[in-house]
């Protein structure tokens, strides 16, 4: 019955993703409407590509078993309206069986960054040119965690091999189409300098489009569908005029110099000529027209509501479309100083038929266009302040292309939105980016402020804020079920927790725990069985965001990255798709997606931008709120991450964020906000790196003071897997083992421990050791086990049937096996393999056996592979490793009952890079 709805789950997302897939293609060029494809014109395809089709990023973002993938050839070849070059296609898959796709080994983020290219004869291309109408060249890129991008070859640039590739079809082929089939922006300037580039009359980014990305390029390159994408990155022409340049991808501190100037905010107030493609670009098949029809405001005081109606049509004969309607701010610089332009608003129409018009209405609270003074210079520090002046508007096509329309709105004094208390200021004196006079061009000269120092005494206010210590009852019989059909409190639950369970609920399990889904991130709450026997259930999490990474080897669907599902610019789509995963989570069992990731495209080389949606806050935060609402709407939920400022992979455990309150407020922490505030936002995960000195795990002004005390949230906090954490107060040193300072700072669920070691703390954190001491209250334990098992009260785990985890499950043996190769099932099983393999064993006396793996992993601590055991078919156990640095070492398994008879155990390398020495099973007496 499960796995019937596993199924009906993973076929309800398809048409969806597909969509998502179409709508998040950005089309940059079509000169002379060279797309969409005629009906009957020959078109050749050039590049691995087309076969070996990016569907995601690396790492636990991107790492999904799926059920199939559609790549770029198949997906063209399915479309009746395009014919593909057969002979071509001939010569490129005989050429890959010669050169398969390097996977680096499948270890983790181990796979480069590109492929080898096929070098192209002149004669292939002059043949091709013969048979064919038009040429589309394919361009392929990945990324991924724990390795940024490069400003290099094969990496940010075209290697020669791809620069050799257009020339070639560009001197044969009138007609070029180039499709980005990447994870990230890229440099384009090539197009400007390349030999025969004006052939090249279309260009569009495809990105990494899931498991549908076949068919949702073919809809849109067949003119099936129009192509409604929209950027949500500026593209410079020289990647050193993003103003993070200068700091991004050092190992000790990234100083936040451009301060809220990201992106387009910088581009369009001081350098908009070093912009090739600006934020917001995007073509269609068809053109449109925008009118401001209605402007109204509704409201008094700081509430008030700006209300824009805008008359969009569709301008064109031929095509259907969606349009995207971007609404831009141009606030007056004040004393604070202001982008140029800032994105207030954005909607996305329906399907426009020729001539065919709607009304799109935007509203803009006027509390989202205030400012963050961190100064003090308007007279309110630590405020968010709108500042007196014209606040003008423009509508358009992008940010550049926008048009100022007659709707303003004007403030005689400033206004005070919010008054807030200094909170997570720097430590480090650094100057920041600030415009000063205004040139002749309209653009603004660079100048340079102190950002304000940390002033307040974190001791002080924690002290201060401490909670309530509840008299441990012991258990009085309340169960947590009684909590949930309010026959007793929360509080009352809770104070029956002795100090040693408090300290193990606030530890999660895994990774692939066995007492949740096979394969999954983690098991926590009931995690034992003195907490389970309190009917505390164990919740499971499970890794995201492109759909559900579980490391068993089951299957599920796989979604298109977060870039393109931002350049979607349609929450109402990303709302569904995630309503479809959250559907498929309910019928895996599964609580919670580790997921959407939220961090800002700060700079074009981190490594996980491709999980992320924007450099601009107000995407980033409404799409993801609309995911967040989507699971939310499904029961399930989404773990929104990496809570903060985790913009780059090198040193993503060390480096310190330096960063001043206001681009933080303004930039990094608003998507969460938004997450929070609009999509309910119940659990957060927090980022490996120091913010101003402090690990963000045990950062109390991120964690408490900002987070709980001013947004109001209730949710829980969670770290990423195998965390550090320093002193909340003195900072200082940073470790593992440091939970009480996690605790103190309001995270609550340390991730995580290796499975059955959150009773016996087998990390050896120091909880009970700070309690003991009286560096760490009661109350504070508390808190967090009330923070989690609030989460598991709304869980979709509370509505199951309470089950107690089955340690020894029993598999059946076989009568006989045809097999020469038999193993006695207590002799070492040598395999020394990385590749899929089947053993058969004999099993001579009933009995129960302790399996184990000596395995070996030639990666650090961050890395993670695993294997899965199956014994007669039937799914047994996995294997989880953290890169052991090529030393072997002994990963336990589960216990299992055996009969006597035959077992065939097929050893599936799930994710690849480690290398199985042996199994052993040992009889337990």
């Amino acid at each position: 019955m499960q796995n019937q709805q596993i199924l009906q789950a993973q076929q309800q997302v398809v048409p969806v993703s597909r969509q998502a897939g179409c709508e998040g293609i950005v089309l940059l060029e079509n000169r002379d409407s060279v797309l969409p494809l005629k009906c009957g014109e020959t078109v050749s395809l050039f590049g691995r590509c087309q076969i070996d089709t990016y569907r995601s990023g690396t790492g636990s973002g991107g790492a999904v078993n799926v059920p199939y993938a559609v790549n770029a050839l198949t997906g063209l070849r399915a479309n009746p309206s395009v014919v593909v070059n057969e002979e071509l296609i001939k010569i490129y898959e005989a050429w890959i069986a010669e050169h398969p796709f390097n996977d680096g080994g499948g270890g983790w983020a181990s796979e480069p960054w590109f492929q080898q290219e096929m070098e192209l004869e002149e004669s292939i291309v002059k043949q091709a040119a013969s048979h064919s109408d038009k040429a589309i060249i394919f361009i392929g890129r990945t990324a991924g965690e724990d390795q940024d991008n490069a400003d290099e070859a094969g990496s940010y640039r075209l290697t020669e091999c791809e620069v050799a590739m257009c020339e070639k079809v560009g001197a044969h082929f009138d007609n070029v189409i180039v499709v980005l089939n990447v994870t990230n922006i890229m440099d384009m300037s090539w197009l400007e300098t390349v030999k025969n580039n004006q052939s090249i009359k279309a260009v569009l980014y495809s990105w990494a489009a899931g498991m549908e990305a076949g068919h949702s390029l073919a809809d849109v390159l067949s003119g099936d569908v129009s192509p409604s994408g929209r950027l949500t990155d500026t593209i410079a022409y020289q990647l050193s005029d993003y103003p993070s340049s200068e700091n991004f991808g050092r190992k000790d501190c990234n100083v936040y110099a451009e301060d809220i100037y990201v992106g387009y905010r910088y581009f369009e107030t001081f350098n908009p000529q070093a912009v090739q493609y600006e934020f917001g670009a995007g073509l269609s098949y068809t053109t449109f027209e925008r009118q401001l029809v209605s402007f109204g405001v509704e409201g008094s005081g700081i509430d008030r509501v700006l209300h824009f109606d805008i008359e969009v049509t569709n301008t064109g004969d031929l095509f259907s479309s969606k349009e995207v309607v971007q609404l831009y701010v141009e606030a007056p610089q004040g004393q604070l100083g202001k982008p140029a332009r800032q994105l207030a608003g954005f909607s996305k129409t329906e399907v426009l038929g020729p001539a065919e018009s709607t009304i799109v209405s935007i509203s803009v609270p006027i509390q989202l266009l205030a400012s963050y003074d961190d100064s003090g210079v308007t007279g309110h520090r630590n405020s968010y302040v709108l500042e007196a002046g014209l606040y003008r508007f423009h509508v358009g096509g992008s940010v550049r292309h926008a048009k100022c329309i007659p709707a303003t709105f004007e403030l005689e004094q400033r206004l005070i939105t919010q008054q807030l208390s200094e909170a997570l200021a720097p430590v480090t004196a650094f100057d920041r980016l600030k415009p000063a006079g205004l040139k002749a061009d309209g653009t603004y000269e660079s100048s340079y402020e102190p950002v304000p120092l940390r002033s307040i005494c974190l001791e002080q206010r924690i002290t201060a804020d401490l909670p309530k210590t509840y008299e441990i009852t012991g258990d009085i019989g309340i169960k947590l079920n009684d909590v949930k059909a309010g026959k007793a409190t929360l509080e009352s639950f809770i104070s029956q927790l002795s100090p040693e369970q408090l300290a193990i609920i606030t530890r999660g399990e895994g990774m692939c725990s066995p007492k949740v889904t096979p394969g999954t991130a983690a098991a926590f709450g009931g995690v034992s069985n003195c907490l389970f026997k309190l009917g505390i259930p164990v919740a499971a999490a499970a890794d995201g965001p492109s759909g559900i990474r579980m490391d068993s080897g089951h299957k599920a669907s796989q979604v298109p990255i977060g870039t393109l599902l931002g350049c979607t610019w349609n929450r109402e789509l990303n709302e569904q798709l995630f309503y479809l995963i959250g559907e498929e989570l309910q019928a895996n069992q599964i609580d919670t997606l580790l997921g959407p990731g939220i961090n800002i495209h700060r700079h074009p080389l981190n490594g996980r931008n491709f999980e992320y949606f924007s450099e601009d806050v107000l995407i980033t935060g409404m799409m993801a709120a609309a995911q967040v609402v989507g699971l939310k709407k499904a029961g399930v939920t989404g773990t929104i991450k990496h809570f903060a400022a985790n913009d780059q992979e090198m040193a993503r455990m060390d480096v310190d964020s330096v960063i001043s309150q206001r681009a933080l407020r303004e930039i990094h922490l608003k998507p969460f906000e938004i997450a929070v505030k609009q999509g309910g936002a119940t659990t957060i995960m927090t980022s490996y790196n120091p913010v101003n000195g402090h690990w963000a795990a045990s950062n109390y002004d991120l964690n408490t003071t900002i987070l709980r005390n001013e947004w109001g949230y209730t949710g829980i906090l969670m770290t990423d897997w195998w965390a550090k954490m320093n002193d909340p107060v003195n900072a200082g040193k940073e470790d593992k083992a440091n939970t009480s300072f996690m605790i103190r700072s309001q995270n609550d669920l340390y991730m995580v421990v290796e499975n059955d070691g959150a009773l016996r703390n087998a990390m050896g954190d120091n909880t009970l050791e700070a309690l003991r001491k009286g560096e760490l209250t009661i109350g504070e334990l508390q808190r967090s086990a009330m923070n989690i098992c609030r989460f598991i009260l709304d869980a979709p785990v509370m509505k199951r049937p309470l089950k107690a985890y089955e340690p020894i499950k029993t598999y059946a043996a076989r009568n006989e096996i045809s097999c020469a190769d038999i193993v006695n099932i207590e002799e070492e099983i040598k395999l020394e393999t990385e590749i899929n393999t089947r053993v058969t064993v004999k099993v001579t006396e009933d009995g129960i056996y302790q399996c184990s793996g000596l395995i070996r992993y030639d990666r650090d601590s961050l890395a993670q592979s695993s294997c899965s055991l199956a014994l007669n078919g039937v799914f047994s156990m996995s294997l989880p490793v953290n890169g052991t640095d090529g030393k072997p070492v002994t990963v336990e398994g589960l216990q299992v009952k055996l009969t006597a008879g035959f077992y065939e155990i097929d050893i599936d390398f799930v994710k690849k890079g480690l290398v199985l020495e042996s199994l052993i099973f040992n009889k337990q007496s």
